[in-house]
């Protein structure tokens, strides 16, 4: 069990903790800052126990010296200082004497932010590769370090691997939660079920291949479904096809067939937009020119029925294309099947929570996870170095 920041004494020391403030901006404004919101808890902790706190975060990708001009983290400074309702420090370095200084002069319960860690990218991506001076460096302003983005968990960089290396480790409060509830899903109750939508086979080839012999029926839908059913022999019209991945999808419905459930009907359109008219229709009932844009009514109910008597589910990707209205359906009716169920339901970050929380389902499953593609990894079985990196209890 890895130690976290209820296991330190906080009062009087410089805590550094590593957050997950990569918010989408637009036009000089943060757009949905639910990610600053879910950091909050551990931040007012420190705060709350007398730790001078130094924030760090990541804020989109840095590739070049242009890139650092969109990509400040004073905004994020701003609305900070608004949901904290206290003044937080920005300083727009990531190293540098007016940094060292600044952090030397907090006081118990004062916060800092510094800039965004991965302007240390550009050269050399001293940041993302790792670098062990910078890691080094980074510690050496702290006396504690506390990983709380669960975001970059799945990264080896300097801002959690790095300085943990070097300081007093724990977890935040966030990635507890969230390695928590993901660990149901090592040993679950049976029935467990997993539901996978989304684009591509190749984004989910390794949970496939890690869960499948956990699972007692993997539920497939999504743009996913049309390689499978393509796999299968079924003409997909024009429907989404992952055509490097056929093969696969051939021997894991061959090997796993009675685990494997596909639609048994799709709305298709000719168009590929909310605005045109569309159609249901059987598997087998493709045209040509069709693209299958969501699950079908009877899908809904077969779905449905296998999610009776879960125990537990996971649930990554939507089963539509949910960002049109009309498409939105199925993966809400199967949403709205689920919290009526007893099952414990996590969903797996990315689509499946943007569309969980759009639709007005995202405060009633067990737990909505923050990460993508850190989730996935770990339900491929992967080791998550931003959490193994931290010290054990």
């Amino acid at each position: 069990m890895k130690k976290t920041i209820r296991d330190y004494d906080l009062e009087g020391k410089k805590v550094i903790i590593r957050c997950d403030f990569n918010v989408p901006i637009k036009d000089g404004q943060i757009i949905d800052d639910n990610r600053i919101v879910m950091a909050l808890d551990t931040i007012n902790y420190a705060i709350n126990h007398g730790a001078k706190v130094i924030l760090m975060s990541h804020l989109g990708r840095i590739k070049e010296e242009e890139d650092k001009i969109k990509n400040s983290l004073r905004l994020v400074s701003i609305r900070l200082s608004e949901l904290l309702n206290k003044e937080v420090l920005f300083i727009p370095q990531t190293r540098g004497k007016t940094l060292e200084e600044a952090i030397n002069s907090l006081q118990n319960g004062d916060v800092l932010l510094m800039e965004n860690t991965r302007f240390e990218d550009v050269p050399g991506k001293k940041e993302s590769g790792n670098d062990i001076e910078l890691g080094k460096y980074w510690a050496s302003l702290g006396d504690i370090f506390i990983n709380d983005a669960f975001g970059t968990a799945h990264r080896s960089h300097a801002s959690n691997v790095g300085i943990a290396t070097y300081l007093p480790s724990g977890l935040g409060f966030l990635v507890e939660n969230e390695v928590s509830n993901l660990s149901i899903l090592n040993n679950p109750e049976h029935p467990f079920i997993v539901i996978l939508g989304g684009s591509k086979v190749a984004d989910k080839i390794g949970v496939i291949e890690n869960l499948v012999t956990k699972a007692d029926k993997i539920i497939i839908g999504g743009g996913m479904a049309y390689t499978f059913l393509n796999a299968k022999g079924y003409d997909i019209g024009k429907s989404i096809l992952d055509s490097e991945n056929i093969e696969f999808c051939k021997n894991i419905l061959a090997k796993y067939s009675d685990k494997i459930i596909l639609p048994v009907d799709n709305v298709v359109v000719k168009e590929f937009s909310n605005d045109v008219s569309n159609r249901t229709i059987k598997v087998n009932e493709f045209l040509k020119d069709d693209i299958g844009m969501d699950i079908g009514v009877e899908t809904v109910s077969l779905f449905s029925s296998i999610l009776e008597n879960a125990k537990v589910v996971f649930w990554n990707g939507p089963l539509g294309v949910y960002e049109f209205s009309k498409y939105s359906i199925g993966t809400e009716k199967v949403l709205e099947k689920l919290i009526k169920t007893n099952a414990k339901t996590i969903l797996g970050g990315g689509d499946i929570v943007a569309a969980a929380s759009k639709l007005g389902y995202k405060d009633k499953v067990t737990h909505a996870s923050t990460g993508g593609g850190v989730t996935l990894e770990f339900m491929e079985g992967k080791e998550l170095p931003g959490v193994v990196s931290i010290m054990n209890k």
